[in-house]
C-alpha cells in the first residue's frame, strides 16, 4: 500500500507544540503500519515546514533520530526544546508522556 503523502502532512499537523509522536504512530494512522521508513522518507522532504511538524516525529525509542535541515538534528532539538519538549542524549525526557498518538483518522 502506498502512503498518500497529503494525508500523513495533514496527519502530522495535529501533533501539538511541546509533543512527539512516532514514525511508527504515523505510518498506523495513516493506514500502513509499515511504512515507517517511508514516513521518514516524507518527513526528510516536507515542503511545508515547520507548519507541518516534522521536527515532532521521534523513533519509537524516544531517540530524535535524523532532520533535514541545514543544521540537522541540532536544528530538530533546537525546535523541540524551544516547545517544551526537553532532550538529553539524544533522547526525549519523559517520551511517555510526550507521545502523541491521539490522531483524527480520516474515513476515505
Amino acid at each position: 500500500m502506498k502512503l498518500d503523502k497529503t494525508k500523513v502532512y495533514r496527519l502530522t499537523r495535529q501533533v501539538p507544540a511541546g509533543r512527539v509522536t512516532t514514525y511508527g504512530a504515523l505510518a498506523k494512522a495513516a493506514g500502513n503500519p509499515k511504512a515507517t521508513r517511508g514516513i521518514g522518507m516524507l518527513m526528510h522532504v516536507n515542503p511545508d515546514a515547520p507548519r507541518t511538524p516534522c521536527h515532532r516525529v521521534v523513533m519509537s525509542n524516544g531517540k530524535v533520530g535524523g532532520y533535514g535541515s541545514k543544521k540537522g538534528v541540532s536544528q530538530k532539538i533546537e525546535r523541540l526544546k524551544a516547545e517544551g519538549v526537553n532532550v538529553i542524549n539524544g533522547k526525549v525526557v519523559n517520551f511517555d508522556r510526550k507521545l502523541f498518538t491521539e490522531f483524527e483518522i480520516e474515513t476515505d
